[in-house]
């Protein structure tokens, strides 16, 4: 997920294009605002952490661009490709080491298993909203 930094600094073309050459697949692709509902939910793993309420205020506070990618094993690549999440930790190279400093305005979300990826995705999209197209490119990567 695009969080809303990335919307109002006009970086979404060019964080897609990066996960696209490496690859990834985009099966699943919309902009929406979240409620303050969904953005609790999404993070309901940190419900009890000091930093909750900035975070989901963050995510309410504007526009983002939810994703569902696909690729041979899509969430460590992904995760690579993201960076650590303290920007003072991230690599440059890295979408976060290269666009984002503060870590409670960090620019990007990227699930940390195959089971929070599900249960995310099945969160901000509906069945008939994510589409396995079939990739020419299958085997090039």
């Amino acid at each position: 997920m695009l969080k809303p930094g990335v919307v109002n600094r006009r970086l979404v073309g060019e964080v897609i294009e990066r996960l696209e050459k490496k690859g990834l697949k985009i099966i699943g692709l919309k902009m929406v605002h979240p409620t303050r509902e969904i953005a609790e939910a999404h993070y309901a793993e940190h419900k009890d952490k000091p930093f909750f309420g900035e975070l989901v205020d963050y995510l309410v506070s504007g526009p983002v661009v939810a994703m569902v990618l696909q690729a041979d094993d899509c969430v460590v690549i992904t995760r690579k490709l993201v960076g650590k999440t303290k920007p003072a930790e991230a690599e440059p190279g890295t979408i976060r080491g290269d666009y984002c400093v503060h870590t409670a305005r960090n620019i990007i979300h990227a699930s940390d298993s195959d089971e929070s990826a599900a249960r995310e995705i099945a969160l901000w999209f509906k069945d008939e909203e994510i589409f396995d197209w079939k990739d020419c490119e299958d085997g090039w990567y």
